[in-house]
């Protein structure tokens, strides 16, 4: 069927029989078909898998088509360079197999370029077209191949179109830079604080003109309100937009100056940026443009970002904003602690070196002000006489609270008997008791007078036990160090009192000689009941703390010198201490 096929249409014998060859094939009973190169091709081939397109038919038998092209892997080929659009000579008179409109011979006249002439080359024979230089057989090479059309393109002429862009790019930041040196300067801060202010002398055309966009914020609300009306399904609580109305008395933005040529209005962002009217000033304009928008908020730290990203890259580091945006932040923050450190390492030096520093504190309120609220009086020197006095401090129980119905405070009546604190309008003692008034305070004294004792008697006596019980804790050595020391502080003070001394001991005669017996009898019964600690000397009997003069002289009469004094056993056969 293949050469049926190559053949174009047959008649019906010829086509039966081709059939009965196909069939024979098949069987094998007749020779298989061969293609250009020798080939025999498989009978049992499908027609639609044999038979080739019609824009690859070459005439004959033939697999090809089915095959890929055999990839050249030569690296040379990518050097070769194909010379397109260059002009050969061009003949003088027509020649046959050239293109009927322009007589090229380069190209048919389907393929041709040039504008379809009133009369061709062909018949006019003038103006012949000169002929295109084609390079290489294009016989062999693919649909695609033929129209390749980067075919023999230089990839290093692209650096030419990188190194325009990168220059242009430089120029760009470098202005970019300047503009923001030149925003900061001091004398563009004045001029945009004089904005503020406009001239008196106004014509009546400028004061109807205005920016649609100044009452936007007041016109939200009015349009807001009024948006819940007859015929309209929505709820005026409900959050809408209402930014793109205006009040229509003002004139828009778009309407100041109708010049073509002049500032550019941005119809969806509603926006222009620069001024209309560029012949009025912009601290006389009613409308100077959107651009002040551009230093509010954030914009201003990311230019500041921006310009730190571009000058660290000049200086060999690598920071880009948009790639890392992170890492850009971080280092600038760094930039700008140790820019602070080193200014404040250099203001320390030179406050060091020329001093000065007195005059860098802060002024004190009242002399920046000039007024105060205190009432200060001074004297004819200066001094201050009255207004200086020292506040009183602030108790930290709470004042003028009267709980449970009492008319006075917790703690304005203080009882001796049971050293506790209680109200002195009925003497109760406990905080959370309603007060009884005089029957309380007549309750309490009759409770006195008929136990005979006073009601903090018991209280007092488990105070002592508790005392006691804490002196029982101590040993009989730590008794003696509290004696030695109580004798070493009487001694001080007496000496500081130019009273006389004798050996460290307080002078004899001067003691009641009466009293100085007893307390020596009371101190050698308490030697002789030293176990018995309920008799010792720092637990009388009465509540007596207090020690006499006596009682100490007793002690140190009475007491053992043994310890303290080592030659005093140096006739025993004890060998004294190393």
């Amino acid at each position: 069927m293949a050469t049926a096929s190559a053949l174009g249409k047959v008649s019906r014998e010829e086509f039966r029989r081709q059939k009965d060859l196909d069939a024979a094939r098949k069987a094998g009973n007749a020779p298989a078909e061969v293609d250009e190169d020798g080939n025999a091709i498989n009978p049992h081939i499908p027609q639609f898998m044999a038979q080739a397109p019609w824009y690859m038919n070459t005439g004959v038998p033939s697999l090809k088509h089915q095959k890929g092209k055999e990839y050249n892997a030569d690296p040379a080929k990518l050097k070769e360079q194909v010379s397109r659009g260059i002009k050969v000579h061009a003949a003088t008179k027509y020649r046959k197999g050239a293109c009927t409109n322009c007589g090229a011979m380069s190209h048919q006249v389907v393929d041709c370029l040039e504008r379809p002439r009133k009369k061709g080359a062909k018949w006019s024979n003038k103006d012949i077209a000169p002929d295109e230089l084609v390079l290489g057989s294009k016989d062999e090479e693919d649909w695609d191949a033929k129209r390749d059309r980067w075919d023999g393109y230089d990839p290093a002429e692209h650096k030419k179109v990188v190194e325009e862009h990168q220059a242009l790019e430089q120029a760009r930041q470098k202005m970019r830079e300047e503009q923001l040196d030149k925003s900061t300067d001091l004398k563009e801060v004045k001029k945009v604080a004089r904005a503020g202010k406009m001239a008196k002398k106004k014509t009546a055309e400028e004061e109807e003109f205005g920016s649609s966009d100044e009452s936007d914020d007041e016109d939200e609300d009015k349009y807001a309100d009024a948006a819940d009306q007859a015929g309209q399904k929505m709820d005026a609580k409900t959050r809408m937009t209402v930014r793109n109305l205006r009040i229509r008395e003002d004139t828009a933005k778009y309407l100041m100056n109708l010049d073509t040529e002049s500032s550019y209005y941005d119809p969806k962002t509603r926006s222009m940026r620069e001024a209309p009217r560029v012949d009025i000033a912009p601290e006389d304009a009613k409308f100077a443009g959107d651009n002040f928008h551009r230093a509010s908020g954030g914009a201003s730290e990311v230019q500041k970002l921006q310009l730190f990203a571009w000058q660290s890259e000049q200086r060999g580091n690598d920071v880009h904003i948009n790639a890392n945006p992170t890492q850009g932040e971080l280092l600038h923050q760094e930039f700008l602690k140790k820019k602070e450190k080193l200014k404040e390492t250099s203001k320390v030096g030179i406050l060091e070196r020329y001093g000065g520093e007195e005059h860098l504190e802060r002024v004190p309120i009242e002399l920046l002000s000039g007024q105060t609220e205190s009432y200060v009086e001074y004297s004819r020197t200066g001094v201050v006489v009255k207004g200086q006095e020292r506040a009183k401090a602030k108790s930290k129980y709470d004042e003028d609270v009267y709980p449970g119905n009492h008319t006075s405070v917790w703690g304005s009546w203080y009882d001796t008997t049971k050293m506790v604190w209680g109200f002195s309008c009925c003497h109760s003692t406990t905080k959370q008791s309603y007060c009884t008034g005089k029957a309380g305070i007549e309750a309490a004294n009759d409770q006195v007078n008929a136990t005979g004792t006073q009601p903090g008697a018991a209280d007092r006596g488990e105070h002592q036990t508790e005392s006691r019980r804490g002196r029982r804790s101590r040993g009989r050595q730590g008794k003696k160090r509290a004696a030695e020391a109580d004798l070493a502080r009487e001694e001080r003070e007496r000496e500081r009192d130019g009273k006389k001394r004798l050996d460290g001991r307080a002078d004899v005669g001067q003691l009641d000689r009466d009293k100085l017996s007893q307390a020596i009898q009371e101190e050698k019964r308490r030697k002789k009941m030293e176990g018995d600690e309920e008799l010792s000397y720092n637990a009388q009997d009465g509540g007596d703390f207090g020690i006499t003069e006596e009682q100490l002289e007793a002690y140190r009469m009475n007491r053992d010198l043994g310890h303290e004094d080592p030659m005093n056993n140096i006739a025993t056969d004890e060998l004294l201490p190393l």
